[in-house]
């Protein structure tokens, strides 16, 4: 198994990449279905998000209301911790139950699809670290047009996450994303296409 380590800031084109390397043929662990799945009603992350914020926060059907949880943890640091300590052991359990599923398989590169890759340290178990890269202007405009955010709540959000052109520092790989599709997935079919020489040639060595 080959490990990938694939991040971005809210916005910033993540999931087209990912979407693009799935039909690359990489194996993705999608770190946002992982904690979309680990909160579903009755489970143990759900029922402890909701002893620690009510039930205020629960929709109709008892899913949680997204929205109205973000705007209390985007605008409050000790309660964000407090959401990221109860849903992280969660979804490192089952991040390590996927990768287990694949370490015994060869000649397999598997893209392990996360927001916060560097803030909770992932990026030291992988091969190698890509950074989608958006100028922030256009994450706002983004932001905006897909949520009808404000530009104040699109600023919180963004300000939450660690500063993208610091991940792109930290990044093996940086997918510039300010522009078309179509010159996104060149990058990321010129950067596939390095991974997959280097891992023939570690292969003959």
């Amino acid at each position: 198994m080959y490990l990938i380590g694939l991040t971005g800031g809210i916005a910033s084109g993540k999931s087209t990449v990912s979407n693009y390397l799935k039909e690359l043929g990489a194996k993705i662990i999608d770190g946002d279905i992982i904690a979309r799945a680990v909160v579903v009603p009755e489970q143990p992350a759900w029922k402890a998000i909701v002893e620690t914020f009510g039930n205020e926060i629960l929709l109709a059907d008892l899913s949680l209301n997204r929205l109205k949880l973000g705007e209390i943890v985007f605008n409050n640091k000790k309660a964000k911790e407090l959401l990221e300590n109860i849903i992280s052991p969660y979804i490192a359990a089952e991040i390590n139950r996927q990768l287990n599923s694949f370490k015994k398989v060869k000649n397999i590169i598997v893209v392990l699809d996360l927001p916060l890759l560097y803030e909770n340290n992932w990026d030291k178990i992988t091969d190698e670290n890509w950074v989608v890269f958006v100028e922030q202007d256009i994450q706002i405009k983004r932001l905006c047009d897909r949520n009808n955010f404000t530009i104040e709540q699109a600023l919180s959000r963004i300000n939450n996450q660690l500063p993208l052109f610091e991940k792109a520092g930290k990044a093996n790989v940086v997918i510039n994303n300010n522009f078309d599709i179509e010159n996104t997935k060149q990058q990321v079919l010129a950067n596939w296409q390095e991974v997959k020489k280097r891992i023939k040639t570690n292969e003959r060595e």
